[in-house]
């Protein structure tokens, strides 16, 4: 039956070329859209790669201290990470990094603006940069103070084009700094800069004694088990972090988040809350998603109804030889269930292209976005729906026809 089924919606799709290729846009522009955005969501909340370990590590990125009177939210400050934040129990490495800061790369007569972050050597282990040459930072780079650096590949070949960066100096921002190592170019939340130096290379070390600065911490622990503990031992720190702040702050609020909580409490702005808002965030792009699909599974409903009702006399003759409603349902959305298919397909190889396209454009600096597995599932699962909510509604309908009606061609 299912193979008669396949054959007649052939018949019938290449019957009607036209409103078939009108189906297939329809279903394929949808797809491409969908999937691209679902694939670049899954690379922020569940990346691979340079941040590959994120199911281990916690993030903070802000700090909030309210009294009755006022209240700051800002970045931390490296006494915060390196006094409180090293010495917990529950914590395997504790990487310390700045945000990132627009720098002038002084060569000959040209500069340059290039995005910076200042790092520990434990940022370097808990991030896996892949290493085109050279070295990255270690131990003694950042307790010696050394004025070295790394630089991401698009950087190396902007400053000396066919010459190996390894080796060479550079001046940034008044500073000569010599290059040790070039790693591949990343866009992730904690890896994308394009130079690194030390921690230790501030030009003064007033950095040290602050609680409020321009840094963010990586929380690593020995496994994802880890990372609930992580979090009920900062809750202790943060106690001890408010009694030691000489502001005397009422209420210091400090949360370790992995990527999707990170992600959610920053959007949604609770700050104050230990819920980072990650059920609200994604049933609200669940929800946009629906809606998106909504107004072409609309569309589509309308061609299906049309389509279906040419074929009254038919459904008339069918009806008369016995055929039930269920069956004729099932014919109809198997046939609009193929063609989504097909359509699914179709959109699924051009979402491809089209992160293909992204990612060598330049557009999104550094964006490198590919199809998973995941995300492959999602595109066979959205055809399916798509198959679903456009056939059945004018299937049923059709199918309850007076034979006697139909057989005259008229609904």
């Amino acid at each position: 039956m299912l193979k008669n089924y396949f054959q007649i919606a052939c018949k019938v799709y290449m019957r009607r070329k036209l409103f078939t290729a009108i189906n297939l846009l329809c279903i394929v522009l949808t797809m491409v859209v969908l999937l691209v955005v679902t694939a670049m969501l899954q690379t922020a909340f569940y990346p691979v790669g340079v941040e590959g370990k994120s199911e281990r590590f916690l993030q903070i990125n802000t700090m909030t201290q309210v009294t009755k009177d006022t209240s700051i939210k800002g970045r931390l400050g490296y006494k915060v990470i390196d006094q409180y934040m090293r010495k917990m129990k529950t914590v395997e490495k504790v990487a310390a990094v700045t945000q990132t800061q627009s720098v002038s790369v002084y060569q000959q007569d040209r500069a340059n603006e290039f995005m910076l972050r200042r790092t520990d050597a434990e940022y370097w282990q808990i991030l896996d940069f892949k290493v085109l040459s050279g070295r990255v930072l270690n131990d003694d780079d950042v307790k010696q103070g050394r004025f070295v650096a790394l630089v991401n590949a698009s950087t190396a070949r902007k400053l000396f084009e066919k010459d190996a960066a390894t080796g060479q100096k550079i001046n940034v921002g008044g500073q000569q700094f010599e290059i040790i190592g070039v790693v591949e170019d990343e866009l992730h939340l904690n890896s994308l800069a394009e130079i690194w130096v030390p921690v230790t290379t501030f030009p003064t070390s007033e950095y040290r004694d602050q609680y409020r600065g321009d840094f963010s911490v990586l929380l690593m622990g020995k496994s994802a088990a880890d990372l609930p503990l992580i979090q009920d031992e900062l809750q202790q720190v943060v106690k001890q972090i408010n009694a030691d702040d000489p502001a005397h702050w009422e209420h210091t609020y400090l949360w370790a988040d992995g990527k999707l909580d990170f992600f959610a409490r920053t959007i949604l702005n609770h700050d104050e809350v230990p819920d980072s808002g990650a059920v609200q965030l994604v049933s609200g792009i669940l929800l946009a998603m629906l809606l998106f699909m909504l107004l072409p599974a609309l569309n589509l409903v309308n061609l299906n109804s049309g389509r279906i009702m040419e074929r009254a006399a038919e459904i008339g003759v069918r009806k008369a030889f016995g055929a039930s409603n269920g069956e004729l349902v099932a014919q109809f959305v198997m046939e609009n269930m193929l063609l989504c298919l097909f359509g699914g397909v179709l959109g699924i190889i051009l979402t491809k292209l089209t992160l293909v396209w992204l990612s060598s454009s330049g557009i999104v600096p550094y964006m490198k976005v590919d199809l998973s597995f995941m995300v492959l599932f999602y595109g066979f699962v959205l055809s399916l729906v798509f198959g679903v909510l456009s056939g059945v509604i004018p299937a049923w309908k059709m199918s309850r026809l007076d034979p006697v009606l139909a057989l005259k061609g008229a609904p």
